[in-house]
């Protein structure tokens, strides 16, 4: 019989859906294993072959483990908010709802086939009302809360209030605003409603206030920084600024600390870490002021509202190197700070850096810019007169937005400073040459010079008694500053949750939990409105709370619905709470977590903050969401590429005039653009046609444009496919060796025609690159499924490399992975004439045997188990599928179809290749899915070998091989090898000085 891979996964993929055998249980006895994938937002190009790496693995170990005994939750759903269904609804009017469901409808579709064990009937999907319905309760427990200092978590809003009613603020130690003033408890009595509203704001975890975010006009909402790439949206590549809105934000600066101590207790990857550690950023130091001078006759400004800069420094050592102080772009004093003589330059300076985002000039270290405020503030020790400049390497939401610039020993202000020809004051000595006109003297270490009361100190001393002096000085503190910034909360969108707040006179309040879910409502169009109101404010006039309050129009963003969706999975039917607490306590933390690094920054935070959050106010157990992470890497895409030539103007593609331009006469184009393609060895074309002096003066630079991957064959260009793919094909002109074809015809270089061109070679060249639609290099699993089939595509993404590192996708190299899969089928068959197994058409009668397995089949077998486990425990995977070959190989080779060897090997191979080892076990006679049969152990016994093949040397030099029994003596090794004529035939009667004898390793023989 014949592997049919198409018949086998139809038939146990539609099994699988009716019997569902990877459904979890909720009061299991067995261990719980608990493995999850990130969920993919559902996107309208599908799923590329790319995309499964990370949910292969995470299922290889489900399945795994349910072998061994687990009760295993192993779910999936979709993150199914997000802009791009937004879009799309903008582009068409289409609703983003039924874009998603189309969308996931083609997602679960892929997936199915790839014959994934995910529990479905817990699917989620954040778009669902009866989801986001406890998203958004989520939501009002953080914003009825604050976060009490003193008990280090996050409490309920009504302690605050019953503590201002008592004793105002002033012994309150809380997370707050910076600008919180102090009031009593006769003051908070006599507030009004919406004076104690804003008092409580200025504490709540989930908070309306003002924040600097990255505003796009062109798409009207607040982005992530994730979602801005080099000053542009990521989708679209329209400008975005940065901008001071009135925002929802959350206090994730609460959480800083506890955030960072408690990686320390995760099983992530150090790298990962490490962002996290750098994100948040940890620094201690203290605050300094410096005193704007002249800054009476500023305060005529009514925009200068202090006479000071406050700013915060790790370095207070190097005081006395200060030579000038910076401001963020965005930071409140700019204006007014600036002369009359630098108003333009630093408007448009001010300008240009808003079209950056944070995380984008944090990045860029090379680029360069600022500018002079005119004014200047003394120092506060020497009072020496030390200008003000405005810079974006500075960021207005960390520390206090200005820094003091130390250019001899902070490596960015060197920068600056060299840049515009600043001083380079040095109060460091370092301990080994050092050439400061060149770089920084960064280090912490050295003695202090030019430093008056810190002179001689070496730095951490030095540091010690700077904070001592600027606190004795009150122009200063030592405090903890962290990078992490609360999080910007509110989008201007329509697709996403809507926000649970309505507004009463002005004032914010939460809905109540009956009230819930606060559903989308429905508009006219999906843009913001005419006076720039978010796209809610479209809704109808209905749309009120009680038919009369506004409610909030900014919606969620997308990291909400991902912050706490490992919850629902553990009882995703609930309605009367987002999770029981009888199955956050069984299930806990996710045991492992795959999915994507480029998330450390972002869901990763956030998730960890609403776990710590939700654990605070009691209703889950656990601190962190995930034991063990793993980030897979990316399988990259196979580019099939050309270079390109355009024209500068409208011309012939050659010249008419061939001694003028040195080129032969061609086909004339008039008044028409072209483009000029060329292969690989475009280099030679030129040179050999004479064409490079003509190309060079009449066209653009050159360079390479990607083509459709279906279009190429072994590096070979279909040309007229793609000329009547792309849109300019009757522009373009192909030229290749010896002639060149142009909208349909082939021309020789004289410009001839040629009717006959037997073979026409236009040779592409390949690039690694990220897989995608727009590179045109997308390889999808449903093509690679439907001509190999499922199991080979799971076992092939395994092949190509360790799990976490990125790889390039080959499918060429598909084919050995196939053929394994053909040669373990055909193990269970005997060949049409009954003696031994099938032959490579996989045709013959099932049969195998229940003999007793032979010592070299059990060794084979064992080993196989052995390493397998070993692999699946380290995640391993691509190691597995070569041992599963060398397996294969080894019992075809000694001609074994028993039972007692193939029984447990189709269980061992069974995570990787769930479809025909389901097959197989079937037919071994089994019912009932092998997903839930006992993984084998091995036995270390069969794998001791009876004999061992000794290398016997002479004076080092290997002569031959004697295979003797493996559990002999050393004496009785040399014995043995003594007595054989080979040995003594190398001796040539001569009696050996030594015999060297290392037992299951060497022989040498010293003569």
């Amino acid at each position: 019989m014949e592997y049919n891979f198409t018949e086998i996964e139809k038939k146990w993929q539609a099994y699988w859906a009716k019997e569902e055998p990877f459904k979890a249980s909720d009061d299991s006895t067995k261990p719980k294993y608990y493995v999850l994938d990130m969920f993919p937002y559902p996107s309208g190009a599908g799923l590329h072959v790319g995309h499964p790496l990370g949910y292969i693995a995470s299922d290889i170990m489900a399945r795994y483990k349910r072998h061994k005994g687990f009760n295993v939750l192993h779910p999936m759903g979709y993150d199914s908010f997000g802009l791009p269904a937004e879009q799309y609804a903008i582009q068409t009017g289409q609703h983003p709802k039924i874009t998603t469901e189309q969308n996931i409808n083609r997602y679960r579709e892929q997936m199915d086939k790839i014959g994934f064990s995910f529990d479905w009937d817990r699917e989620v999907r954040t778009s669902d009302p009866e989801y986001y319905k406890w998203t958004q309760w989520i939501f009002i427990q953080i914003f009825n809360s604050w976060y009490n200092n003193n008990s280090n978590k996050a409490e309920d809003i009504s302690t605050l209030i019953k503590e201002f009613e008592a004793n105002g603020n002033s012994k309150i130690n809380a997370v707050c605003d910076e600008d919180t003033k102090q009031f009593s408890a006769a003051d908070w009595k006599a507030f009004s409603e919406k004076e104690k509203s804003d008092a409580l704001m200025h504490y709540r975890i989930a908070y309306l206030g003002e924040a600097y975010v990255n505003w796009c006009p062109a798409l009207g909402t607040v982005l992530a920084n994730d979602e801005v790439k080099d000053g542009v949206s990521e989708r679209g590549g329209h400008p975005v600024e940065r901008k001071l809105m009135k925002q929802w934000s959350m206090r994730i600066t609460a959480y800083a600390q506890r955030l960072l101590e408690s990686l320390d207790t995760l099983d992530w990857t150090e790298s990962l870490k490490e962002s996290q550690r750098y994100w948040i950023g940890r620094s201690e130091g203290t605050s300094l002021k410096f005193k704007i001078q002249d800054a009476g006759l500023k305060t005529n400004d009514s925009r200068l509202t202090t006479d000071e800069i406050e700013v915060f420094t790790t370095r207070p050592d190097t005081i006395f190197g200060v030579s000038f102080v910076t401001l963020a772009p965005e930071h409140d004093l700019v204006p007014s700070l600036t002369t009359a003589e630098n108003k333009t330059a630093v408007e448009d300076y001010v300008t240009k850096s808003k079209n950056r985002s944070e995380r984008e000039r944090q990045a860029d270290v090379t680029k360069i810019s600022g500018v002079f405020t005119g004014s200047y503030v003394e120092h506060p020790f020497t009072g020496k007169q030390i200008p003000i400049w405005v810079g974006d390497y500075v960021l207005a939401g960390y520390g206090t937005g200005a820094v003091m610039a130390v250019p001899a020993h902070d490596e960015r202000d060197h920068k600056f400073a060299k840049h515009f020809g600043l001083a380079l004051p040095q109060v460091i000595e370092p301990t080994k040459e050092h050439d400061f006109d060149k770089e920084a003297w960064g280090e912490k270490e050295g003695k202090l010079i030019n430093s008056d009361f810190l002179n001689g100190l070496d730095v951490k001393a030095a540091i010690k008694k700077a904070i001592a002096e600027i606190e004795n000085k009150k122009i200063g503190k030592g405090k903890t500053n962290y990078r992490l910034r609360d999080a910007v909360f509110g989008r201007q969108r329509y697709w996403g949750e809507p926000i649970p707040i309505y507004y009463k006179d002005g004032i914010p309040y939460a809905l109540k939990d009956s009230e819930l879910p606060l559903v989308l409502p429905e508009v006219d169009k999906y843009l913001p409105t005419e006076d720039g109101e978010p796209p809610l404010a479209r809704a109808s006039s209905s749309w009120k709370k009680d038919g009369k309050y506004d409610y909030e129009h900014s919606t969620m963003p997308g990291w909400a619905g991902s912050s706490w969706y490992f919850l629902r999975y553990m009882d995703a039917h609930n309605g009367s709470e987002f999770a029981s607490k009888k199955l956050t306590d069984y299930w806990k933390q996710v045991d492992l977590y795959i999915g994507g690094s480029e998330h450390a920054t972002g869901h990763l935070l956030y998730v960890r903050f609403w776990t710590k959050f939700l654990k605070d106010l009691g209703h889950i157990n656990i601190d962190e969401p995930a034991r063990k992470l793993i980030n897979q890497g990316m399988i990259q895409g196979t580019s099939e590429k050309v270079y390109k030539l355009a024209t500068h103007q409208p011309s012939t593609i050659f010249g008419e005039n061939r001694e003028n331009l040195g080129q032969p006469a061609s086909l004339i184009i008039d008044d028409k653009y072209i483009n000029v393609v060329l292969p690989k060895n475009y280099s030679d074309i030129l040179i050999n046609t004479n064409m490079k002096n003509y190309i060079n003066s009449t066209f653009h630079s050159l360079y390479s444009a990607n083509v459709p991957i279906d279009f190429v064959e072994k590096n070979k260009l279909d040309i007229k496919r793609y000329t009547d793919w792309i849109n300019e094909a009757k522009l373009t002109v192909f030229i290749s060796d010896e002639n060149y074809y142009y909208n349909g015809k082939y021309f020789d270089f004289a410009g001839k025609e040629i009717t006959n061109v037997p073979d026409f070679q236009f040779t592409t060249f390949n690039e690694v690159e990220k897989m995608s639609k727009s590179k045109w290099n997308v390889v999808s699993p449903d093509d690679i499924g439907e001509k190999f089939g499922a199991d080979t595509l799971r076992l092939y993404e395994m092949f190509l490399g360790p799990l976490e590192q990125s790889k390039p996708w080959n499918t060429n190299g598909i084919t050995g992975v196939a053929g394994f899969l053909k040669k373990l089928w055909r193990l269970f068959y005997l060949s049409p004439s009954g003696g031994g197994v099938a032959q490579a058409t996989g045709e013959g009668v099932f049969n195998v045997s229940d003999e007793a397995p032979t010592k070299a089949e059990l060794k084979t077998l064992h080993k196989t188990i052995k390493k397998i486990t070993e692999d699946i425990e380290r995640f391993s995977f691509n190691t597995s599928v070569s041992n599963f070959m060398i397996c294969v190989n080894e019992l075809t080779e000694a001609k074994c179809n028993k039972r007692a060897i193939l029984e447990p090997l189709v269980i061992c191979l069974s995570p990787y290749a769930p479809h025909i080892t389901e097959e197989l076990w079937e037919k071994l006679g089994h019912s009932g899915s092998i997903a839930l049969a006992t993984f084998p152990m091995h036995n270390e016994e069969y794998l001791v070998d009876d004999s061992f093949i000794y290398p016997i040397s002479f004076n080092g030099k290997m002569r031959l091989n004697i295979e003797l029994p493996a559990t002999l003596t050393s004496a009785e090794i040399e014995k043995e090898v003594m007595s054989r004529e080979e040995v003594q035939k190398y001796l040539e009667g001569k009696t050996p000085k030594k015999i060297i004898v290392v037992p299951k390793k060497i022989v040498n023989i010293v003569i």
